[in-house]
């Protein structure tokens, strides 16, 4: 976690300067709030095989969503599909096809990435973790916010760059966060769940051809 050195009036008891930037992981139940009922149920399907097949008990999925804070703007980014509630209009800065490329001609099997300072995280008030990244860093806040539109367009719900794992919202921010230099050796999933696709993003993170 990158923090904001403490200077030596802070130790002294001083007032300490203003935090003028801020990255913020939201951990969000995965099917909370506004998402369609076929997102609940998909992921309670997908858990119960992976667990099945893993020989372990069944933990409770999480998708992740950012925010981003420069002097007085916050930033929001998040995936969310190309239509319905969660489309933000003004708000997508790159996108791609869910479940196979073919199906990406129809904006039913489309998602799209966020980045704005307009949009907003509809099932913000489900997060049950908020994961302070960094603080104060304004370099790195910065590149979080200018990578986004250069975003891997990986299919989603697939594993096109063999990861061992789908391309989904979880490996959207971990993409950026890695590729920003963010320090992740903490960062995990609250308790008892898991983030499919993290990893994937951090995979592809290290490949210097995921820069499009």
């Amino acid at each position: 976690m990158t923090r904001t050195p403490t200077s030596s009036a802070d130790r002294r008891g001083g007032q300490r300067p203003p935090v003028t930037s801020a990255v913020d992981l939201l951990w969000i139940p995965l099917g909370a709030g506004t998402s369609l009922p076929t997102v609940r149920v998909s992921g309670w399907v997908y858990e119960a095989i992976a667990a099945a097949r893993e020989h372990r008990r069944r933990l409770a999925l999480y998708h992740a969503a950012m925010e981003v804070r420069l002097g007085n703007d916050v930033h929001v980014l998040e995936m969310t599909p190309a239509w319905g509630p969660a489309h933000q209009p003004g708000a997508a800065v790159t996108g791609g096809a869910v479940g196979a490329r073919v199906l990406g001609r129809s904006r039913l099997f489309r998602y799209e990435v966020h980045c704005s300072t307009r949009a907003t995280i509809p099932d913000r008030e489900h997060a049950v973790r908020t994961v302070h990244v960094a603080e104060g860093d304004d370099a790195l806040a910065r590149r979080v916010v200018d990578l986004a539109p250069y975003v891997p367009g990986s299919t989603w719900g697939r594993d096109e760059a063999r990861t061992g794992e789908m391309w989904n919202s979880n490996s959207v921010v971990a993409w950026l966060l890695a590729r920003a230099g963010a320090d992740l050796s903490t960062v995990s999933p609250p308790h008892g769940g898991r983030a499919p696709g993290w990893d994937a993003g951090l995979v592809v993170a290290e490949s210097p051809a995921s820069l499009r």
